[in-house]
């Protein structure tokens, strides 16, 4: 598909070649013949993969752009607009999540040439960890890249359709766009794989491990609908006593001064220095935050003055002399590294938590949805007392959690599209902490809408004629 399948590998790979090889085969265009005789050849591949996820996932708009599609933020008039198409649903092909889309299969390329070449060595560790880390990183972006540009694999008729799943490197092709339900297949297997080869170890967290794959697993098959698929997923990321961060440990782990209940992050050094996560939300101007988007004022007022995430999140402050919730998730570490530099956090044991508490309920099992919250919301409140739902009370409690937990980790959007629920803003309050200001343009999109499916990008529809755009744009 383009320059998207072009091959890619680790800058480590330039400084391993000597001169007349790079003569022979250019950085970008280096034969796998050249590039994977030794276990130190795929090593640096692999790096150059889990790099591919860094640029992704800590250096882009992840950790926002399902926040900026909700409402759980609200974009800030004296910020510099970032997003604002986003925000207002004004997205088309040519102005659309593009780099996303661009960088995914970018990165694909990468775990392609990882597994075309991986079963020339001998059998083993090595051998297994490697092919299953390629294979788990290459689900985790077509996942991620579906629920951005496909109806959900629930909502999805046989006829809707997403973009291809690609497993080769071959430059040639121009692969058509595939069912829903084949693709969502796709993903199910490379992790279901994938958990068969990684290592049971749980350290370190910066690498796929069995843990890290079925946490993610628990996530697909929530959004498959598959409840007890999902409850066995998460009981094997999970285990016997299940690590959700604890009070003590939760601020710590947006410092990068704890691992507890972090079961996959993507690495993000002070030499990488990407501060895009930070920089999503706000900038420091003056010894003050300078936010681009802060809390929604009706999602602020249901952070309880007992719940850590409230601090841990947000912190409210004057930017040139108004009051606002800004976003203070991503700070960065306290150690001196720049502001907004930490790892990204890609699967957590509160999420899957409260993906087996969801699946337990639509089980009829309430006795082991309402263990699972009561658990969770031990560890995010101080004066926490157990609670006694059922029924519908229990299930909106457990949305409720999951979305506290979740904010501003780029979720919201998709989880109220999987659910099939629609976005609805209120358009009374503005953007300032006592809600006064500019409130929301566009308010709803009502179920079924095109928008809950962004456009591919024109540029790639215009090369591979096989490639048809989503309806309505």
């Amino acid at each position: 598909m383009k320059k998207l399948i072009i091959i890619f590998l680790a800058t480590a790979m330039l400084v391993s070649c000597k001169k007349d090889e790079l003569e022979l085969f250019p950085y970008n265009q280096i034969e796998t013949s050249q590039a994977f005789n030794t276990e130190a050849d795929v090593t640096l591949a692999l790096n150059g993969l889990y790099s591919g996820l860094r640029g992704m996932y800590a250096g882009d708009v992840a950790n926002i752009m399902g926040d900026v599609l909700a409402d759980n933020v609200i974009i800030n008039q004296q910020g510099r607009l970032t997003l604002k198409t986003f925000g207002q649903w004004l997205y088309t092909g040519e102005s659309t999540y593009s780099s996303f889309f661009n960088n995914g299969y970018s990165v694909v390329r990468r775990a392609n040439a990882i597994l075309e070449n991986i079963d020339n060595f001998t059998a083993g560790s090595f051998k297994d960890n490697t092919k299953g880390e390629a294979l788990a990183a290459r689900a985790m972006i077509y996942f991620d890249m579906a629920k951005i540009f496909a109806k959900t694999y629930t909502n999805a008729a046989a006829t809707d359709s997403v973009l291809p799943y690609v497993t080769t490197t071959d430059p040639t092709i121009l692969p058509a766009k595939e069912p829903v339900s084949v693709f969502y297949d796709k993903v199910v297997a490379d992790l279901e794989a994938a958990k068969l080869l990684v290592s049971t170890a749980t350290t370190p967290n910066t690498r796929f491990n069995k843990r890290a794959v079925s946490g993610l697993l628990s996530k697909v098959y929530l959004y498959r609908g598959e409840w007890q698929k999902c409850v066995t997923a998460s009981n094997d990321a999970l285990g016997s006593s299940p690590e959700v961060t604890s009070l003590a440990n939760f601020i710590k782990i947006w410092q990068d001064n704890s691992e507890e209940g972090v079961f996959f992050k993507i690495r993000n050094t002070k030499t990488d220095n990407l501060n895009s996560q930070g920089v999503n939300y706000y900038q420091t101007i003056g010894g003050q935050r300078k936010s681009e988007y802060v809390v929604e004022y009706n999602f602020k007022q249901l952070f309880t003055i007992d719940d850590i995430r409230s601090s841990a999140y947000i912190e409210t402050s004057a930017y040139n002399g108004v009051l606002y919730n800004h976003v203070i998730k991503y700070n960065g570490r306290t150690n001196g590294d720049p502001a907004g530099v930490v790892d990204y956090k890609a699967v957590r044991g509160a999420e899957v938590l409260l993906n087996r508490a969801e699946a337990y309920f639509k089980l009829n099992n309430e006795t082991s949805a309402l263990a699972d919250l009561n658990s969770l919301k031990s560890n995010r409140y101080f004066s926490f007392t157990p609670v006694s739902l059922s029924g519908t009370a229990l299930i909106n409690e457990i949305y409720l959690e999951h979305r506290l937990e979740m904010a501003f980790e780029g979720d919201r959007f998709f989880d109220l599209k999987r659910r099939n629920v629609p976005v609805q803003r209120d358009g009374t309050f503005g953007e300032r902490a006592d809600g006064t200001g500019t409130p929301y343009v566009t308010l709803s999109i009502p179920l079924g809408s095109k928008l809950y499916q962004l456009p591919y990008p024109v540029d790639e529809l215009n090369y591979n004629t096989n490639f048809t755009q989503n309806p309505g744009y």
